[in-house]
C-alpha cells in the first residue's frame, strides 16, 4: 500500500539554527504514528511544515500524489497560491496546543464554520455533520455554549471535533494535552483514541507515552532535527537501541514499566 503522507530529506532552518535536518518519514494509510523526543528536536516545526504553517528549505511533502505548499517550475520550487494551500490544509486537519477557537462563537459554529467556508456545503447539511461530531466527542449539551464557558479538555474535544468534521486525510495533533490539567487529560486521549480505533490515519507528537504505547503503531524518537530511532512501541519505548533514547525514556520509567 501506498502511503498516503511522504516526507523526503525535508530541512527547515530558522537562520543559521538548522531545526530539521534531512527527516524522511512516510505514514500509510490508517496509520498512527508517534512523534517523540525533547522539546526544541524539531516535532513540532515537523508538523508545521505538512501542514504548510511553515515554509522549509529542502525536500518535500507530499501527500498522495499532490506536493503539499509548492510546485515545481523549470526546475525551481515555487510556493503555491494561498487558496490552493488553503484548499490542502482541508486535506490535514490540525490540533494545536491551544485550542483556537472563536470566542464569540458557539461551540456548534465553531465546528460548521469550515464545512461552510472551506468545503461550500449548506448551513444545514453543516451543521448536521457538526452535530455528529460534536456527539461523538462527548458534547452533545454543550452545543449552544461559548469557549468561555468550556472547560479546557471540553474546548480541545471541540477543536478535535472541528478538524475531523472536515474529513482530513490526516490528522495531525501537536501535544494537544500540554496545557491541560491533569484531570482533563484523559477525555481528550479518550477520543483521539476512538478516532485511531476509527481507521484515521494520524501523526502525532506527544509526550503520553502510556497513549503513545498503546495507541500507535509506530513511533519515532527525533532529537536535533534528524530521526534518531523508529518502529513499533514496543521496540522503541520498551528496548531502546540508542543511549540519546536511553536517556529520554528514563523521565517515563514509572510509566512505561
Amino acid at each position: 500500500m501506498a502511503p498516503i503522507l511522504k516526507i523526503s530529506d525535508l530541512h527547515k532552518h530558522f537562520g543559521p539554527l538548522e531545526v530539521l535536518r534531512g527527516i524522511s518519514l512516510d505514514v500509510d494509510p490508517g496509520q498512527v504514528v508517534a512523534l517523540v523526543g525533547a522539546s526544541g528536536s524539531g516535532k513540532t516545526t515537523l508538523l508545521r511544515c505538512v501542514n504548510a504553517l511553515e515554509d522549509y528549505h529542502k525536500g518535500s511533502i507530499s501527500l498522495g500524489d499532490e506536493q503539499i505548499g509548492y510546485q515545481e517550475l523549470n526546475g525551481r520550487r515555487v510556493r503555491l497560491p494561498e487558496s490552493r494551500v488553503a484548499r490542502q490544509r482541508a486535506d490535514l486537519g490540525m490540533v494545536f496546543q491551544s485550542y483556537n477557537l472563536f470566542p464569540h462563537m458557539t461551540v456548534l459554529d465553531n465546528v460548521a464554520l469550515g464545512l461552510v467556508y472551506v468545503q461550500k456545503k449548506s448551513r444545514a447539511e453543516a451543521e448536521r455533520i457538526a452535530l455528529s461530531w460534536i456527539e461523538r466527542v462527548g458534547l452533545a449539551e454543550k452545543v449552544k455554549s461559548y469557549p468561555f464557558q468550556l472547560s479546557g479538555g471540553q474546548q480541545q474535544r471541540v477543536a478535535i471535533a472541528r478538524a475531523v468534521a472536515m474529513q482530513p486525510k490526516v490528522m495531525l495533533f501537536d501535544e494537544v494535552t500540554s496545557a491541560l490539567d491533569p484531570e482533563l487529560i484523559g477525555e481528550v486521549l479518550a477520543v483521539m483514541q476512538n478516532l485511531a480505533r476509527g481507521g484515521q490515519t494520524m501523526l502525532v507528537v506527544s509526550h503520553e507515552m502510556m497513549f503513545v504505547r498503546e495507541v500507535a503503531h509506530r513511533v519515532v524518537f527525533m532529537d536535533g532535527g534528524v530521526i534518531v530511532e523508529q518502529g513499533p512501541p514496543e521496540e522503541v519505548l520498551v528496548r531502546p537501541r540508542t543511549e540519546r533514547l536511553q536517556t529520554f525514556l528514563t523521565r517515563f520509567r514509572g510509566v512505561l514499566r
